[in-house]
C-alpha cells in the first residue's frame, strides 16, 4: 500500500498519546486540517491493507496477567501441521517460523503462570519436545510504538511518543487494580473501533459511563500498566520484511548495563533480559532489529556492536521466515479465568 505524507502522520505521530477524549478522530482530522470522516476511512483502509493492526493499548507484561517467549525445535517436514496447532491457541497472540534449531517462537498470556504452563506443556506433547521458556526478567525498552521517519541520528521524538517514565513493580502495579480493569482490557484486546464516538461502546460493555471509561484508561497509562496507547502497525506491511530477533550472551554481571545501552539505540525497537536454559540455550538478552533487506539488518547489527565496544559479546540474529499469527494478547481469555 502506497502511503502518502497524512498517512504517515496517522501511522507515526499516534502510536502514544492517542486522544482519550469523546471524539479522539476529529482532534487528530484538526491537527491534520482534513475532516474527522478523512481520519476515519484512512484508518479503516490502512487496517484492511494490514498496515495497522489496530489502535490501542499495549499492556505491560506480568500484571494483568503472565506471559512468556517460547520455542520448539520441530522437522521441517511438520512444522505448518504444529503452527496450525498452536495459533489456536487464544493464549498465544505471536507465531513465528524463525532461522535456528529451534525454529518456533511464540508468546503465550494467560490469567496465571500455571496456565501459561500448561499451554506449554500440551504444546510440548504435539511438537514431540519441551518447549524453551523464556519468561521476561528485565526490559529496557519494550513496545514503545515503531516510527517510520527515523533515522540513526535523529532523536527528535514528539512529546507524546517519548517513552513513559520509571513504573512500580509488577506486584505493586498488581495490587492496585480492580476488577474493572480487567473487563476494560478484554473490551480493548481488539481496539478501538472506527466511529465517531469509539469509547462509548467500550465503555458501555464494562459497565462504567464513557467519562468513567477514559479515566480509568488515563489511570493505567499514568500508572505504567498500560505501556502506550495508540496506532500498533505491522512492520512486514511497512516493508520492513527483514525482522532480526538478535539473542546475546552476555555475562551476567553486566547484562542490565548492556541492555540499556542497547535500548537507547533508535535501530533497536525491543530489548529485554530472559533466562539463559542450559546447556540448549546460551542466551540472556534480546534485542529486535528491523529493516527492508537482510543486508540493512546485519549492517546495523555490525554498527551497534562496533560502535558500543560490543564486538566481545557473542550474538545470533535469528531471522524470521514466516509469521503465522500476529495479534494483540487476549485479555478476554485472562479476564473471564481472573
Amino acid at each position: 500500500m502506497k502511503l502518502d505524507p497524512i498517512d504517515l502522520r496517522l501511522i507515526d505521530d499516534w502510536q502514544r498519546g492517542f486522544p482519550l477524549v469523546p471524539r479522539p478522530y476529529a482532534m487528530l482530522a484538526q491537527a491534520l486540517e482534513v475532516s474527522e470522516d478523512e481520519v476515519i476511512g484512512r484508518f479503516r483502509r490502512l487496517i484492511e491493507a494490514g498496515v495497522v493492526s489496530r489502535i490501542g493499548p499495549v499492556f505491560r507484561p506480568h500484571v494483568l496477567g503472565w506471559s512468556t517467549l517460547a520455542a520448539v525445535a520441530v522437522p521441517a517436514e511438520r512444522l505448518d501441521a504444529v503452527a496450525r496447532l498452536v495459533s489456536a491457541y487464544p493464549e498465544v497472540n505471536h507465531n513465528y517460523e524463525r532461522e535456528h534449531a529451534y525454529n518456533l517462537w511464540f508468546v503465550v498470556t494467560a490469567s496465571t503462570r500455571q496456565r501459561v504452563s500448561a499451554v506449554l506443556a500440551e504444546i510440548g506433547r504435539v511438537a514431540g519436545t519441551e518447549p524453551l521458556d523464556l519468561p521476561m526478567l528485565e526490559d529496557f525498552h519494550i513496545d514503545l510504538g515503531f516510527r517510520l521517519r527515523r533515522t540513526a541520528s535523529d532523536r527528535r521524538v514528539p512529546p507524546h511518543l517519548h517513552p513513559a517514565g520509571p513504573t512500580a513493580d509488577t506486584e505493586t502495579l498488581r495490587a492496585r487494580l480492580e476488577p474493572q480493569d480487567y473487563a476494560l482490557a478484554a473490551a480493548l484486546e481488539g481496539g478501538i473501533g472506527l466511529e465517531r464516538l469509539p469509547y462509548a461502546p467500550l465503555a458501555a460493555a464494562c459497565g462504567l459511563s464513557e467519562a468513567a471509561f477514559r479515566a480509568r484508561l488515563r489511570h493505567l497509562l499514568e500508572l505504567g500498566v498500560i505501556r502506550r496507547f495508540g496506532v500498533v502497525v505491522r512492520h512486514r506491511e511497512l516493508g520492513y520484511r527483514a525482522n532480526a530477533m538478535v539473542v546475546w550472551d552476555v555475562p551476567d554481571a553486566r547484562v542490565s548495563e548492556v541492555g540499556r545501552r542497547l535500548a537507547e539505540q533508535p535501530a533497536v525497537t525491543l530489548c529485554y533480559r530472559r533466562p539463559r536454559r542450559p546447556p540448549h540455550w546460551p542466551y540472556n538478552l534480546f534485542t529486535m532489529l528491523h529493516g527492508r533487506d537482510r543486508t540493512a539488518v546485519l549492517d546495523e547489527l555490525a554498527r551497534l556492536r562496533r560502535g558500543l565496544g560490543f564486538e566481545d559479546l557473542d550474538c545470533h540474529p535469528l531471522f524470521s521466515r514466516r509469521c503465522f499469527k500476529q495479534c494483540g494478547a487476549r485479555y478476554g481469555v485472562v479476564e473471564r479465568a481472573a
